[in-house]
């Protein structure tokens, strides 16, 4: 991290281009290196560029923003490998298991009707409880509780 800082503001060009990361779980030019953890390292190298003693103090703005530029689209670079490795998966495990494609779409969607039921249960269950009247509540605890118990809806079934 401190050779690619100080090489950024000594002055110095950059040192020769470094060969595209492998993927997740391969190495990459002999060194164990993968896209994630290329990905966090020219994160990390972002922000120490912006704050580094140089930046903070520095004389020659444009070496600066020239540095600071280049660790950014290297981020940018690296995280668009990223998604694009991430993307091909998808797209394995879409030919490769059809089926399980289908059934997380399944599964969105169930939860998404699910949350929207149970949030207009309670919308419904609140406007109930608002509208009613102290003299619709039966005498009794024991007539009470039959007709609250009465009210709770039957638990959902799943397919």
């Amino acid at each position: 991290m401190a050779a690619l800082l100080g090489g950024m503001f000594s002055g110095q060009p950059p040192g020769p281009p470094q060969p595209p990361p492998g993927l997740p779980g391969q190495a990459s030019s002999g060194s164990s290196s993968t896209l994630v953890d290329e990905l966090e390292s020219s994160f990390e190298a972002r922000f120490a560029s912006l704050v580094s003693q140089d930046y903070v103090s520095g004389t020659d703005q444009e070496e600066i923003r020239t540095g600071v530029d280049q660790c950014i689209q290297k981020f940018l670079d690296i995280a668009r490998q990223t998604e694009c490795f991430f993307l091909q998966k998808r797209l394995q495990l879409s030919v490769q298991k059809p089926e399980q494609v289908i059934k997380e779409r399944k599964d969105a969607l169930v939860q998404k009707h699910l949350t929207k039921l149970r949030h207009w249960q309670q919308v419904l269950e609140d406007i109930n409880v608002q509208h009613k009247k102290p003299a619709d509540i039966p005498q009794g605890s024991l007539a009470y509780l039959e007709q609250v118990s009465a009210n709770i809806p039957a638990p959902l079934k799943l397919p």
